[in-house]
């Protein structure tokens, strides 16, 4: 039987790991390191680097070089966060003919699928090293609050990658599954996770092997990168002030800034003070001007202090989604880079009355929690009983004037389906349109359009009269199905949701020979090279 990984594909590194005797572990990247920077580099030659190489060509191939590919997964060119985030990133984006982000690789297009399937396949390299022989399966995590497209997406580039997804679980999940299976301990344990990209607040309840998921909340577009954002901002505007330069210009010097805001940051997890020194970062003349300046941890802290400050709200719902107060919470474990801030973890320490547990490494928990994930599926791991996951957003259709209905509402365990029915509007009506929407407004046009298919055929009747039921389905990879049936008639018509977001089944089936005929190319040049 061939071994199965859980994957933690993150924003700004990934992490793969297996089960081995009931124990977690982390299988090193091709360089020796537990984790990968979530970053592909297209060089000048074609070659298609990922990881630390890719990495290294941040600064001489800012164009070519693309990050936070995460944080475009599944979602429409038009959205505010994209058009917020196109300001910062140093490659371009362009919108696909069905409303998606593309990346303009410099008159070439490429989705954030096909950027995912790139570090996925990579990963899935360093397993079969490690292990010798081929991988096929993995569990894959996802941010507890990604919508039905982003999770779709990551189905999608792990398909591309090569891999059958198992499953897809939330990452405060899988982190909350190694904590417990490290500690045996029962109680209600809440997770704060803040990567590179995203923030979540999920609330358990484990007791003798169940984990049972109370709430969970987050944001999408809240994260370690823009905490970056802060520091490099203040960098570019002390160096105008001091100067009378702007580098915003200078995308090979603001990919400096960018890298020199990130160690500097990190670095203010563990010292109070650091320095960024950027030789020979303009010219002004014959001049050349160099960029140091001494960053302090109370700097950083002010020019962040909302952002953190932005999740407790989340933090106080989630409790009150789960019916509990700070007191009643046993456990508080943190996960993800960024919550080795000082300010972070003060601030959770204030808001729940307790330090946050030290038994998880906040960089490797949720891969760990994936691969114990596999062993539940496989029956391997017998101290985990059951895992109640929940859907993060609630499922509707739209009704007259604008109107939201829920069907499925948030934090329902899942797998789940629901029936509920409704009616036409006009007197013969033989057409109803089904408008699916993910979302908390009351108004269908605040909400997220999942899809739209029409169920035809409806017995002629006086309005109101006809019988229309409505069925959500939810899977265990928080993944959408609807259908809805005439009741009289018997007629009935069903979506796997996909259409109105993400690579149709014609794309995606494109992508993948496309990927196969250059994997058996890359194949026949390492044969050549033996």
């Amino acid at each position: 039987m061939s071994p199965v990984i859980g994957i933690d594909l993150g924003t700004t590194y990934s992490c793969v790991a297996y089960l081995e005797n009931n124990q977690a572990q982390i299988i090193p990247n091709l360089e020796g390191n537990n984790t990968t920077p979530s970053i592909v580099s297209f060089t000048s030659t074609g070659e298609q680097l990922v990881g630390t190489p890719a990495l290294r060509q941040a600064v001489i191939n800012p164009d070519k070089t693309i990050y936070a590919v995460k944080r475009l997964m599944g979602k429409k060119y038009n959205s505010p966060e994209i058009q917020e985030i196109q300001r910062r990133l140093a490659y371009k984006l362009a919108e696909a003919p069905n409303g998606d982000v593309l990346i303009d690789l410099e008159g070439s297009y490429i989705t954030p699928q096909e950027i995912s399937s790139l570090i996925l396949r990579y990963l899935r390299k360093c397993a079969e090293n490690y292990f010798g022989e081929p991988v096929k399966e993995a569990v894959i995590t996802v941010p507890a609050h990604f919508n039905d497209h982003q999770r779709q997406a990551t189905k999608d580039a792990a398909k591309i990658a090569g891999i059958n997804v198992l499953r897809v679980i939330n990452e405060p999940t899988a982190a909350s599954l190694a904590y417990g299976l490290s500690t045996k301990k029962d109680g209600h344990v809440a997770v704060y996770d803040m990567g590179g990209g995203t923030f979540d607040v999920t609330i358990l309840e484990i007791s003798e092997g169940i984990f049972h998921v109370l709430a969970t909340i987050g944001d999408t577009f809240l994260g370690g990168e823009d905490f970056d954002s802060r520091l490099i901002e203040w960098i570019l505007e002390d160096f105008k002030k001091k100067e009378g330069i702007d580098l915003k210009e200078d995308k090979f010097a603001l990919q400096r800034i960018k890298e020199a805001a990130e160690k500097a940051k990190r670095e203010l997890s563990y010292t109070l003070e650091t320095e960024v020194n950027l030789p020979f970062i303009a010219t002004e003349g014959q001049l050349s001007k160099h960029l140091q300046v001494t960053i302090t941890r109370s700097l950083l802290e002010s020019l962040t202090k909302d952002l953190v400050d932005k999740t407790i709200p989340y933090m106080a719902q989630a409790l009150d989604e789960s019916k509990l107060g700070p007191e009643d919470i046993d456990e508080v474990i943190l996960v993800g880079g960024q919550t080795k801030m000082p300010l972070i973890r003060a601030t959770v320490k204030n808001f729940f009355g307790q330090d946050p547990a030290d038994s998880v490494n906040p960089d490797e928990a949720v891969a760990l929690g994936a691969a114990i994930q596999s062993g539940v599926i496989s029956g391997e791991v017998h101290d985990i009983v059951l895992l109640l996951d929940v859907t993060p957003i609630s499922l509707g259709i739209e009704t007259e004037d604008d109107k939201f209905i829920k069907i499925i509402e948030k934090n329902t365990t899942i797998p789940t389906k629901k029936t509920m029915p409704f009616t036409t509007v006009e007197d013969n009506q033989r057409r109803v349109k089904i408008h699916v929407l993910q979302g908390e407004s009351p108004k269908a046009s605040e909400n997220i359009s999942l899809a739209r298919f029409d169920l035809v055929g409806i017995e002629q009747a006086p309005a109101g009269v006809p019988q229309i039921d409505v069925t959500f389905e939810i899977d265990a990879d928080g993944l959408v199905k609807v259908s809805a049936k005439d009741v009289a008639t018997g007629r009935h018509q069903s979506i796997e949701i996909r259409p109105s977001a993400g690579l149709s089944t014609l794309e995606l089936n494109k992508i993948m020979k496309r990927t196969e005929e250059a994997a058996e190319v890359e194949k026949d040049d390492e044969a050549g090279l033996l």
